[in-house]
């Protein structure tokens, strides 16, 4: 089973440096953290604001690239979760045809921004990103600290965050 997910911001691990997309479930109160590249970061936050370059990017190139070969986005699915690793699916279509190909989630999610695909996610990627065997190397939180992260994290607002510089 998978649920519909929203990219709600992005910000940076403060232990890492490095950039977290948000994702989070509309119906819910259930967000998901995914550690992302800066590359790919700033390729998602371009088109969160809507930023056009006068040159395609990488993921405005593959895009138009899929409207020239008349191929289309149905949706992205983050089917796996592994040794901390998120494993996505872009579902492909051309014609009735559809077809499945392995992709990282922030360029699954980067395409899916732009074609306005649905973002889905695995409820056991949603389990296992819980579980503490996945949590192995990030810092254990418990308590009121956990709390306290817990709600900071679901009530991000992408404004209180500087932009990414290109």
């Amino acid at each position: 089973m998978f649920r519909r997910m929203q990219v709600t911001g992005l910000t940076i691990d403060p232990l890492t440096n490095s950039p977290v997309m948000m994702l989070k479930d509309p119906e819910s109160e259930d967000t998901l953290p995914i550690w992302i590249g800066l590359l790919e970061a700033t390729a998602i936050a371009s088109e969160l604001e809507q930023i056009k370059f006068s040159r395609p990017m990488t993921h405005d190139l593959f895009k138009n690239v899929m409207a020239t070969l008349e191929l289309g986005l149905a949706r992205v699915e983050v089917v796996d979760l592994r040794d901390n690793t998120f494993f996505a699916l872009l579902h492909l279509t051309q014609g009735e045809k559809i077809i499945a190909v392995d992709a990282r989630p922030s360029d699954a999610i980067a395409l899916a921004l732009r074609f306005k695909a649905p973002i889905l996610v695995a409820e056991e990627v949603l389990r296992k990103s819980k579980s503490p065997e996945q949590r192995s190397g990030r810092p254990e939180v418990q308590g009121d600290e956990a709390k306290k992260w817990a709600e900071m994290l679901e009530n991000l607002d992408p404004d209180e965050f500087g932009k990414y510089k290109m």
